[in-house]
């Protein structure tokens, strides 16, 4: 029999309980309210956002389009548009990073956290997500005293203060750490934030102790910068732009006296020069022909002609990257061009996943040489080698690393399923080629008005885009305006994601400028045994390694002045080193762990990376057999063959 004091012990413990259980409740309850504000604001400050990012794509082509027609159609040029383009296109930049950040479209590692248990791969997700954040909180303040300074200086033409254009970062900041404080209120526990504040503050508080040993160091701490912390960073999968950030903010505050505003000075150098205008405007491009059907016609065809052989469709999407590749100088819009009307019926005759991205990815790494390729454009703008020189020959080292990834993928389909693939009757092939004659004409037209002087390299795709949808309103029928506006923001999300990982890389290579590095590299090149074909063997190796640190165009912007005048003095055709500079920077560019381009390729794609990693090695051995051949072999690469 229970006795009462017994009895009123079991009565408060159950009190005891029932308030806890009320306390708690209330308390889950407080954490689901806040969630739900915040999933409010998230979705307020989305709206809020992408719009204006895709009106600023609109207006960027409509600038640049107005300029053609006055400068060539009424033969009365407008001095403001480019300024006022650049003006845009750092906006542009930013938001459509801010959308990016959003998105989860920021590029990232993540073969290794999605190997981890749930619950490390949950703390390792939150740790990058508040590394995002402390890097967009330590810019603003530097941001600020940017923009203050940019007052003094008045843009040429417009006659405003340069101002209202570097006002962009400090914005895009503000605008990141805002998505990523709602983001993580909405998804991260506080016993993740538990975890992986102390770790952050041990890290920084050792690099800080650590300041005079690494000082003491020299160049040697370059590794422990560069080389351990963004790899780590990296590797734990923080977005590559963050990462690079951190690496670059960390050397300068801790082993020079440089205010932090030089971070964001680069920052603005890397993503406002105008030839880079081309990223968002050829990848909506690539977009746009891929909605209304243009690259499905050009798939068509090839499909109709070897699609029914077993690997046929690996044949049809290398020679699709080669065509489309003619239209469209990014290869982010190439593969976000082909990747939709390829990979699905790829994926129903059998072929892996992985495989497929491993293809896609190599296949956009051959056509880097492919004109109008934005990294021949940059080459030729630093370097003052012709571009015209470049864009000729560009195309046979291409059609070369195109032979060899059709061979691979030969050997690699031996056992693919085509038994319900049919071949094609020479009526439908003629049915075909007459249906995708429109889409043949874009990149003549686009060569055309290049090579003509008609439109610049960057003001060429506005053509595209208007041939484009005139051949959809007039003939194909195809044109979907309600996919317009999500094309739009897509297009901004993409372009952000790419241009904002050059601007900290190219904060990053300004760091290793200042170290004396990139100079005491380019001296170790020069001296190097075996004259011209020992250099051109190094070159190979140390601009593959440049493409996947540092992604192409900034190691070009870095060292193509410094090695380029090498290379001349020893006797090295300029136009044909280029060429294997661009074929090396590709193979680093599109191969894992590192390379930007597999990330692109995966996101495109939609396939985790860890999937496609093996898949790619094949392909990209074949690439620098290529790359080989064509340093031993000038002829391939120099114009006029």
């Amino acid at each position: 029999m229970q006795t009462p004091g017994a009895f009123s012990r079991s009565t408060s413990a159950s009190s005891a309980d029932a308030a806890t259980a009320d306390m708690s409740g209330f308390v889950d309850g407080q954490a689901d309210g806040l969630r739900h504000l915040c999933a409010l604001f998230d979705r307020w400050l989305g709206h809020a956002v992408e719009l204006p990012a895709a009106a600023l794509v609109v207006a960027e082509m409509v600038v640049l389009f107005t300029g053609i027609v006055f400068r060539y159609g009424l033969g009365h040029p407008l001095v403001w548009t480019d300024e006022l383009a650049s003006i845009l296109f750092l906006w542009l930049c930013m938001l459509g990073a801010v959308v990016a950040q959003r998105r989860g479209g920021h590029m990232r590692l993540t073969a290794i956290v999605n190997r981890l248990p749930d619950h490390w791969r949950t703390r390792l997700e939150t740790l990058a997500a508040v590394i995002a954040a402390l890097f967009v909180l330590e810019i603003i303040l530097p941001a600020v005293e940017y923009a203050t300074d940019e007052w003094m200086i008045t843009t040429p033409a417009l006659g405003i203060p340069d101002t209202w254009r570097a006002a962009a970062i400090l914005v895009g900041a503000v605008l990141m750490l805002a998505v990523a404080l709602l983001q993580m209120a909405q998804r991260a526990s506080l016993r993740d934030l538990g975890f992986c504040l102390p770790i952050i503050v041990a890290c920084a508080a050792g690099l800080w102790i650590a300041q005079p040993a690494l000082e003491a160091m020299g160049n040697w701490n370059l590794l422990v910068f560069f080389g351990v912390l963004v790899s780590v960073l990296v590797l734990t999968g923080t977005p590559i732009a963050f990462a690079f950030g951190v690496g670059a903010m960390s050397y300068l505050g801790l082993m020079t006296e440089m205010p932090m505003s030089i971070v964001v000075s680069r920052m603005d150098e890397g993503m406002s020069t105008l030839v880079l205008l081309a990223v968002p405007l050829f990848i909506f491009l690539g977009l746009l022909i891929e909605m209304t059907g243009l690259a499905a016609l050009l798939v068509n065809l090839m499909a109709a002609l070897v699609g029914h052989l077993r690997g046929g469709l690996s044949y049809v999407l290398v020679g699709a990257m080669y065509l489309v590749s003619g239209i469209s100088g990014s290869k982010a819009a190439d593969m976000a061009a082909i990747a939709p009307v390829l990979l699905p019926e790829m994926a129903r005759r059998g072929k892996p996943s992985g495989e497929m991205i491993g293809l896609l990815s190599s296949s956009a790494a051959m056509a880097e040489t492919i004109p109008p390729s934005i990294v021949l454009i940059t080459v030729g703008s630093v370097t003052g080698v012709s571009i015209a020189g470049l864009f000729s020959g560009g195309l046979l080292p291409a059609a070369l690393g195109a032979l060899g990834l059709v061979l691979v993928a030969y050997v690699r389909s031996r056992g693919e399923d085509v038994g319900d693939a049919k071949r094609a009757s020479g009526r439908e092939i003629g049915r075909a080629f007459i249906a995708a004659v429109p889409a043949l004409i874009l990149p003549l037209l686009i060569r055309w008005a290049v090579v003509s002087g008609i439109a610049t390299a960057t003001e060429v795709s506005t053509i595209g885009v208007v041939y484009t949808l005139l051949v959809s309103l007039l003939i194909s029928r195809h044109l979907d305006l309600k996919r317009m506006v999500p094309l739009l923001v897509d297009t901004a999300a993409l372009s952000g994601a790419i241009l904002i990982i050059l601007g900290t890389a190219t904060a990053m290579a300004w760091a290793l400028t200042q170290s004396g590095f990139s100079h005491d590299l380019a001296a170790t090149m020069a001296a190097m045994p075996g004259g011209a074909g020992g250099f051109l063997a190094l070159s190979i190796v140390v601009f593959a390694i440049l493409g996947s640190v540092l992604e192409g165009i900034p190691a070009i912007v870095l060292f193509g002045p410094l090695l380029f005048p090498v290379a001349g003095e020893l006797g090295i055709n300029l136009v044909h080193y280029a060429i294997v500079v661009v074929l090396s920077m590709s193979l680093g560019l599109f191969t894992p762990p590192f390379g930007i381009g597999f990330y692109q390729a995966c996101a495109i794609g939609r396939v985790t990376p860890d999937k496609a990693v093996h898949a790619c090695w094949p392909y990209m051995a074949a690439l620098l057999v290529a790359t080989i051949i064509v340093a031993a072999v000038p002829w391939l690469a120099l114009p006029g063959f």
